[in-house]
């Protein structure tokens, strides 16, 4: 009998020596787990279509007796979801990619995040059924990681004379990407700020879909400009606080400029 069975969500596999995989996975219960899959390579009957990334698994787990420092061992993998939508799509490809880059950098191991998990197989199923666009499930993605990890951006009101955003007079407003927060023109005043222009329009729907309800997020509806102004302001901000630049992102962004 294995030690523990549990879903989990495959966020990143490397080779180890000829025949083995060291795998990150993300469950709900125990968080981020770092496996070893002895004899992956070989074994089609144990892992067969199960260690793909981002892939829903079943998975039987072996804990180390004695060794200090010996890895958990993956007994067995039964591929529950493997998305395949995402799959055929190469942007839906980037984008699965790019979130589990991410919540591979930042998760601790062993440290419960179950909201976070429910976010990722939520906006993998998104983006999996096709029923949103991909760019907005992204946004969706990105805002509320940002939210549960603690660091969620301050967008609507001014963080220093707290004008609410619908009293700020201008159309556009500075997001200071070092402070995480909006500045009015008032506040801000001949300053200079690591910064970027961001419309109200964009900062509002972006504060609306951190805050609305899932089952009401197929009811979104992003213009192609506020898309473009969301994926620059959340694609920068991330990056920025975590510390890391994401390879996954960088293909993403290339893929955007060759289309």
């Amino acid at each position: 009998m294995p030690d523990l069975s549990t879903d989990a969500i495959l966020l990143k596999k490397i080779e180890y020596g000829d025949h083995d995989l060291i795998i990150n996975f993300f469950t709900q219960a125990n968080g981020k787990m770092s496996v070893m899959a002895k004899n992956a390579k070989k074994s089609v009957k144990r892992f067969s279509g199960a260690l793909d990334l981002f892939s829903l698994d079943r998975i039987d787990l072996r804990f180390p007796k004695r060794k200090v420092g010996s890895m958990t061992i993956l007994c067995q993998a039964d591929l529950e979801n493997g998305f395949a939508n995402i799959r055929y799509n190469v942007f839906k490809t980037a984008y699965a990619s790019f979130w589990a880059e991410l919540i591979n950098a930042w998760l601790e191991e062993g440290k419960a995040q179950p909201d976070l998990y429910d976010l990722l197989l939520f906006s993998l199923g998104a983006l999996d059924a096709g029923n949103m666009k991909m760019e907005v499930i992204s946004l969706v993605f990105q805002i509320r990681f940002m939210s549960i990890s603690g660091f969620s951006p301050c967008i609507d009101y001014c963080n220093e004379c707290r004008t609410g955003i619908d009293h700020i007079d201008q159309k556009n407003i500075v997001f200071d990407l070092k402070q995480g927060r909006i500045i009015c023109a008032k506040c801000l005043g001949t300053r200079k700020t690591d910064g970027i222009m961001i419309s109200k329009g964009t900062l509002k729907q972006l504060f609306w879909i951190n805050t609305a309800d899932e089952n009401r997020m197929d009811r979104i509806r992003f213009s192609d400009f506020a898309i473009s102004e969301g994926q620059r302001l959340l694609e920068a901000f991330i990056p920025f606080h975590i510390g890391k630049d994401f390879k996954s992102l960088k293909f993403l962004r290339q893929l955007r400029r060759e289309k």
